[in-house]
């Protein structure tokens, strides 16, 4: 029954698509995001829906009368570099049948992104793409929130297999960035039932997030908490709400789970924690040895036996800052943090403009949530190889969707002035 609803879902939305190439890159994050093929057992788990919706959004692009060209903004540009940077290191990687994989993978990541970027162009659109990421992610949320409340939390929550946020520490993370989102949806919306469903929503994510048994996840949630509660305008109510929750889940969580959370104190004696740092200091020599990188796809024992301070540990790099800096080199690293920091500035620019205007409440709320997102994808990814998981991208298409119909709001209303 799932795969029949998933296929009659994507196949319906293609006369959509060839429509409006909008409705391809909202139908291509949700598949891509949120994977709802996984979610089956039959025929609709190997049919290549991506594929599908991809080549119709590009075809309707093509045909299409709107606009269609890139945004031209830093954050747009620093992307592109950082493309056009991993096809110069590609070519020079240390395990090239494995590294143009992972390049087939990764450019298609991009490749959409810029579409989205490109097609992204109103507040309804960019409302409208907030609801697909809040609610895929959330999707599991809040199963994995029922899930952990009925196995009393002893039972760790996975995401869907073979995907980015298959990994307990990966949906963790991914839950956490997309609570700040249904935040700002609850927030803005008038109707009762649905801020009651998605504050149900932020609560089981929260709960599905300490229920996967990640550490970084748990350092990721406190320090988005802690920049959204700097950033409320009642702090006073806000604080009230975060002292009262916080113990309660925290309680609800087993002695194991509050075991796993004390070892980040002793993370000396922690294996996981050690082939980390084993890990990271690999990526560090070899970028140190090799101005490229090491290309695509770096965790191998002949790497680690040529860079590695333990050879026989051999871990990903469960971090996105020492990913980039092992795979692309420090120029690499350099083009990823000044893209975080763009991203950033985008958002503060955002604030700004809408401080004093009322009517762009929504868009001041918006760039003020995908900040902590952003803080909790900073913090968390720190521990993670999630380099090429698409939802950030998404989140950088959404502000500059944002800046651009602020911009124009706020140039018409002088003109009309």
């Amino acid at each position: 029954m799932r795969d029949l609803l998933v296929t009659l879902v994507i196949f319906g939305s293609l006369p959509f698509i060839l429509k409006s190439p909008a409705i391809g890159a909202l139908m291509w994050v949700w598949v891509s995001v949120m994977n709802p093929h996984t979610q089956g057992w039959g025929f609709a788990t190997h049919l290549p829906f991506a594929f599908i919706i991809a080549i119709a959004t590009m075809f309707s692009l093509l045909i299409s009368r709107t606009p269609k060209s890139l945004p031209l903004t830093p954050i747009s540009l620093l992307l592109l570099a950082f493309v056009v940077w991993m096809n110069i290191t590609a070519p020079f990687a240390l395990l090239p049948e494995a590294s143009w994989v992972q390049w087939n993978k990764v450019m298609k990541i991009m490749l959409m992104s810029f579409v989205v970027m490109m097609v992204i162009r109103t507040r309804q659109d960019i409302l409208r793409l907030v609801w697909v990421l809040a609610g895929s992610i959330g999707y599991y949320g809040v199963k994995g929130g029922i899930f952990t409340i009925r196995s009393g939390g002893t039972e760790r929550v996975w995401g869907p297999e073979e995907t980015f946020i298959g990994d307990n520490n990966a949906l963790a993370l991914a839950l956490i960035i997309t609570i700040p989102l249904m935040f700002y949806l609850q927030q803005n919306t008038d109707k009762r039932w649905l801020r009651h469903g998605l504050s149900a929503a932020m609560l089981l994510s929260a709960l599905a997030a300490l229920g996967s048994y990640s550490r970084g996840a748990l350092l990721a949630i406190a320090a988005m908490c802690l920049f959204m509660w700097i950033k409320s305008g009642r702090k006073v109510a806000l604080g009230a709400v975060l002292c009262l929750l916080t113990p309660l889940l925290l309680a609800f969580m087993p002695d194991r789970w509050s075991e796993r959370m004390d070892t980040i104190n002793t993370y000396q004696e922690d294996s996981s924690a050690l082939g980390r740092l084993n890990a990271w200091q690999m990526a560090w020599n070899l970028a140190r040895d090799r101005f490229l990188g090491g290309g695509f796809e770096v965790s191998d024992p002949g790497i680690f036996a040529r860079y590695a301070p333990n050879p026989m540990d051999v871990h990903a790099a469960h971090s996105i800052y020492f990913q980039v800096l092992g795979e692309h080199g420090f120029v690499g690293l350099a083009i990823y943090l000044a893209l975080g920091i763009a991203t950033w500035r985008a958002a503060s620019r955002i604030i700004k403009l809408t401080r004093n205007a009322a009517e762009l409440r929504w868009a001041l709320g918006l760039a003020t949530m995908i900040q902590a997102s952003m803080i909790g994808f900073a913090v968390g990814g720190a521990f993670l190889s999630l380099l090429y998981f698409d939802m950030p991208y998404y989140l950088m298409a959404v502000l500059i969707a944002t800046r651009i119909v602020v911009e124009r709001q706020l140039l018409t209303g002088q003109i009309q002035s």
